[in-house]
């Protein structure tokens, strides 16, 4: 089969021999670029370091090749001996990115052994595909996964009515955030991106203010839509409980770059909830002092759980997110290593799909 391999730190095309249908096999229809896939083509050691010592995460030798991809949808082609055989040759599927071999659970994206969506094939699991309802399209239904990292991050900020969120950070991970939280009926949701083209997007998927860092201060910004008319910031105030209360904060932090997290600490309010959703690959710093002084609670998310994946396949098919905002352009195989060039630009791309067929 064809596909886009990761060889000698380049993108090429190439082919390279069909997997073997041992739970099932399907054929990639589309796959979406994640901002991983350039971190792991850029700066590959450290993220192949990183991997060993976060437990092992990922096995990748980057000596060998590799097929990126894990955010697809694909139609079912074949059922491997002793499958459920659940659904029939054609169907649309997604899956979590990964598969079985026996009792084994096998990564895709990031593994030598297992090509990813960037090549023609794939051999999924039977027992973990799930059906594509309500006629979605797979470029639509592509989105599931990056969607449902935005749905685990709002999942897990355990929002009250009350609050108030803040994201800072408007590439496809924080748009997946704007569109949870939307989902999730809070209000007013606050957004920051130096990008124009990320904050009109921002906009597009729910978000009910959008500033620029450059010019306002998101924080300054965030106080203004929380506090109440009377309300006394003093010490005292707070202590005895006199007069109206600030609503609380919930920050997403959804850049991933050193520093955000130091910045996100400096300006938010005493009591704030901090989900830190972008992945810093890089060493960074951090003064506690903030963190104690304001007592606030830093919670780390990543991906999702098999529950969250399904409910975001079902939120694309409901018309829940703007799919069709998400997705600013296609390629084929051939046009994948550029396609990471141009992601670097947030003027260009929020999420490229890579059609394998094309």
């Amino acid at each position: 089969m064809r596909a886009a391999i990761f060889r000698d730190g380049q993108i090429r095309v190439d082919t390279v021999p069909a997997p073997v249908p041992e739970q099932g096999l399907v054929r990639t229809l589309r796959c979406g670029i994640c901002g991983s896939d350039l971190h792991a083509a850029k700066h590959t050691q450290l993220f192949v370091d990183l991997g060993k010592r976060a437990g092992g995460r990922w096995g990748m030798n980057p000596a060998r090749d590799v097929v990126f991809g894990h955010e697809f949808c694909c139609e079912v082609v074949d059922h491997g001996p002793d499958t459920p055989k659940r659904l029939k040759p054609g169907t649309l599927v997604c899956s979590m990115p990964m598969t079985l071999r026996g009792n084994e659970v096998l990564g895709i994206g990031y593994s030598n052994e297992t090509a990813g969506g960037f090549g023609q094939f794939m051999p999924l699991a039977d027992r973990l595909l799930l059906e594509v309802p309500n006629g979605l399209s797979a470029e639509h239904a592509a989105l599931t996964e990056p969607v449902a990292v935005g749905w685990h991050a709002v999942q897990l900020a355990r929002l009250a009515p009350d609050d108030v969120p803040l994201v800072i950070g408007c590439g496809p991970v924080g748009l997946a955030v704007i569109a949870s939280l939307k989902i999730k009926g809070v209000h007013p949701v606050i957004a920051a991106d130096f990008s124009p083209a990320r904050r009109a997007l921002a906009e597009r998927m729910g978000a009910d203010i959008v500033i620029d860092p450059a010019r306002d201060s998101p924080y300054k910004t965030w106080s203004q839509s929380a506090t109440p008319s009377g309300y006394d910031p003093s010490r005292f105030a707070r202590m005895f409980n006199v007069g109206p209360k600030q609503r609380p904060a919930v920050i997403f932090e959804c850049v991933g770059v050193p520093g955000v997290i130091q910045q996100v600490m400096e300006g938010a309010p005493a009591g704030a909830r901090v989900v830190v959703v972008g992945v810093c690959m890089e060493t960074d710093r951090i003064e506690p002092f903030f963190g104690i002084v304001k007592q606030l609670n830093v919670q780390f998310v990543l991906a999702y759980t098999a529950e969250e994946f399904a409910e975001s396949l079902h939120h694309l098919a409901e018309g829940r997110v703007d799919a069709e905002a998400l997705i600013t352009g296609t390629v084929g195989l051939d046009g994948v290593a550029g396609a990471f060039a141009e992601l670097a630009n947030p003027e260009r791309h929020a999420k490229v799909m890579v059609d394998p067929w094309r």
